[in-house]
């Protein structure tokens, strides 16, 4: 035990009883600032094939330490065929892996993830989900960890299923790379409609101005 922890009675925590810790994606964030168009800022940018396939790359092993770290913990978004919540858990990941990997093989020519703005919730797709709305047993699908775990828990709900709920730290780096929603594929992000043709009349118009004008 170090003198701090000695002269002010500080107990060490037990490791064994603290949820796995999330891996680091700074690396992937970086990467993912070299290939992303969906910001105005970088929006003209040329990915190299390299890079995309660098960030599916990444997130494929940052999902697969989850997996290989996770606790005890009860999963408790099940399926109907799960008896085994962890090992529900872990073909989920799994799943999840093995499309990034895919990716990372055939990297698509571009990233086609959400925009910040859609994670920063400046749009009615993304919902926050308040602490007094979590529940003891309710958990990340992708961490597998108690979202009270967390002291300020930062909890989303993805409009495709109410019962779609993801740590925003799990969830930010797939729908940065898949407008998708883990759990079922589904598209989050509405497509704009094109703007609406002039009338055929107005286009006559115009027309005739302009051999006059």
């Amino acid at each position: 035990m170090d003198p701090y922890s000695v002269e002010h009675n500080v107990k060490p925590a037990s490791p064994s009883n603290q949820p796995p810790r999330r891996p680091d994606f700074s690396t992937f964030f970086s990467t993912l600032e070299l290939v992303d168009t969906s910001n105005t800022t970088n929006v003209h940018s040329t990915p190299i094939p390299g890079d995309i396939s660098s960030v599916f790359r990444m997130l494929a092993e940052g999902y697969e330490r989850m997996r290989q770290d996770q606790g005890p913990h009860t999963d408790t978004h099940r399926h109907s065929d799960d008896h085994d919540p962890d090992s529900g858990h872990s073909r989920f990941l799994e799943g999840l892996i093995q499309t990034l990997l895919s990716e990372a093989d055939t990297p698509p020519k571009e990233v086609n993830g959400v925009s910040d703005e859609f994670l920063a919730g400046a749009t009615i797709e993304l919902e926050r989900v308040p602490k007094k709305a979590l529940k003891k047993d309710m958990s990340c699908p992708i961490c597998n960890n108690p979202f009270l775990d967390d002291e300020y828990p930062l909890v989303v709900r993805l409009p495709c299923h109410k019962s779609h709920i993801f740590d925003l730290e799990c969830i930010q780096p797939w729908l940065k790379l898949h407008p998708t929603c883990p759990l079922d594929r589904k598209n989050l992000v509405k497509k704009k409609e094109p703007p609406p043709s002039p009338p055929k009349d107005e286009e006559e118009d115009g027309d005739y101005d302009e051999m006059y004008a």
